[in-house]
Order: C-alpha cells, then structure tokens, then sequence
C-alpha cells in the first residue's frame, strides 16, 4: 500500500515549512497554513519506521468534523480542506503548552499513579483507585511542546509563573478545554463511546483573538473507550475495549519499546501494518458514525500538490 511519509513539493507564495511528528505545516503569503497530515505513526514521541495506510486521511477527516461540531465554543483555524488529508486556514502564534484534559485514570496518568505519585502536573489524584476509573470531575494536566523528543509535565502555575502563557490567557484556555471536553464527551456518547482524555492546541491572532488549532478528538489525540460493558469490566478490573492508538503504545511496550534511550524499535511486519490501518478505519467509522470512503492513494503527493494548488487558484 501506498503511504505518505514526507512532501517534497514547493507551494506558490509559500515562506516556510515545519515538520511535526505527523503533520507537515506549510506557510505561505497573507497568513494561510496548509496542514497535511501524512500516514507516520507517532507513539512515545518516536515516529516509527513505516506508515498506516489512509491515517492522515483518517486523521483530517475526524478533526474537520470535529472542528465544524465545537465552532460555536470557540473560533478555530480551519478554513478549507480542499484533499481528504489537507486543510487549509489561518495562521496563529501557538501556545506553547498542549491542554491536556482527563476524565479517567487511563495511560500517562495510570502509569504515573502505578508508580506510586498523587500529584500530576500539580492536580492532586485521589487514594484508592484503579487504571480506567473516573476521576470525580475532569483533570486538566497540561504538557509543553516539544520542538523535539518528549513533551514535559508542567503545572497550572508553573506555566504562568515562566510566562509561558499570561494568568489571562491560561484561564480562557482552561475554560475552552473544559468546554471542549463537555461537547467531546456529549459527542462520543451518542455513539456509545467514552471519551477518556484528550489534547488541545491554541493559538493567537495578530488582533489578539485565542483559535482552537491543529487536531481534535482523533484517536491520535484521544483515547476513547466502548460506553457498553464499561462497569463490567471496570469490576472485574479487566482491560478496556479502547478506540485509541493505545493499542499500538501496548504493542510497542509488549515488545520492549517505551521511547526510552537505548531501546530498539521493533519491527512491524505488514501484516501488523494492515491491522493498525484496519483499527483506524474502525475508529473512524465509530467516532464519526459514517461509513469511510478510501481516497486514491496510487500518486497521493501528487493528488495532494494537485488539490491544493487548484484550491490556491494555480491550476
């Protein structure tokens, strides 16, 4: 299968290129970005080796849709997507801090709890529970961002004491996130699913106005769990039937990898492959309720170069 790993294409106008762990953001004239998210495969801060068919498809598609459900919480960036693995809006300065917002114990916060602290990113967690219970209200435990390698744990007050983001701004996006995660959880719920935890990303206009950016709840930004069976499972203390890449982060541990200094990468066989493409696909198909159409992956740069400039008017 054909997977998009890196662009090589030069856009009109365009000023500058920046390259994520998934996506790549091209800047061009009169503050528009063009966002393609592309088929790598991000877990522990490592991009793996080989790509997922249809992820970035996957991907954008879920976050446009997300994107147009929220609008009425708060003003986001999206413009346009002219390719299901494009989209076009407007550019912002980003916050440099990721809005972290928990509603379960479940992965990071499990792992840390397990190891015996209380205390994540300055919000305490309460004695006595077990991986996948329910905090008493959401938990907002933010992380910055990264340039390279791991994002870091920080605190509420630690973020305003370094100026990261003024005491102002920090309580909009707190609001924001708590908004979010509400109409997320409304959302996920009417598709008998959970949505356990998830991130948000924030930027500022030149007028001073605060956009939701980059991704929302996708299954590489969330972690959902399946609503039926829940309490059951939670009871018997048995692993949850999650909609996430969690699997994949369990694959990897299984097989001696955390993203940890020294470890190697394992091998992931195209079997493996088909089988990640095949629970994205299901991922999307039960997040957003609608049948997922594949696009034409046989010359997807090219596709994509294509779509774009004849959405810039260059075609």
């Amino acid at each position: 299968m054909n997977t998009l790993l890196s662009t090589g294409f030069t856009l009109p106008g365009q000023l500058a290129k920046y390259t994520g762990k998934v996506r790549e953001v091209i800047t061009l004239e009169n503050n528009a970005l063009v966002m393609i998210a592309t088929d790598r495969l991000s877990a522990f801060d490592v991009v793996m080796p080989k790509g997922i068919p249809y992820k970035g498809q996957i991907l954008n598609q879920i976050a446009t849709q997300m994107l147009a459900a929220t609008s009425d919480i708060v003003p986001n960036w999206l413009e346009a997507t002219p390719d299901p693995s494009v989209s076009i809006g407007q550019r912002c300065e980003p916050f440099k801090v990721e809005m972290v917002i928990r509603g379960y114990m479940s992965g990071h916060a499990a792992r840390e709890y397990k190891a015996g602290k209380r205390i994540l990113c300055g919000v305490s967690m309460p004695e006595g529970m077990i991986e996948n219970d329910a905090f008493p209200s959401p938990i907002i435990t933010p992380a910055t961002k990264a340039e390279e390698g791991h994002d870091e744990d920080i605190s509420r007050e630690e973020i305003i004491r370094q100026g990261i983001v003024s005491e102002e701004d920090y309580v909009q996006l707190e609001a924001y996130t708590r908004a979010l995660f509400q109409r997320g959880s409304e959302l996920a719920a009417e598709k008998g699913l959970i949505l356990v935890d998830t991130k948000y990303e924030f930027g500022k206009t030149e007028e001073g106005t605060i956009l939701l950016i980059d991704e929302i709840h996708t299954p590489d930004s969330s972690r959902y769990f399946y609503a039926e069976g829940y309490e059951a499972r939670q009871t018997a203390q048995a692993p949850q039937k999650q909609l996430s890449k969690e699997f994949v982060r369990q694959w990897l541990i299984e097989n001696g990898f955390q993203g940890l200094e020294g470890q190697q990468i394992p091998e992931m066989s195209d079997d493996y492959i088909e089988e990640v493409s095949n629970r994205y696909i299901e991922l999307y198909e039960n997040i957003t309720g609608k049948t997922f159409v594949k696009a034409d992956v046989s010359q997807i740069e090219s596709r994509i170069e294509n779509n774009i400039l004849a959405y810039l008017g260059h075609i």
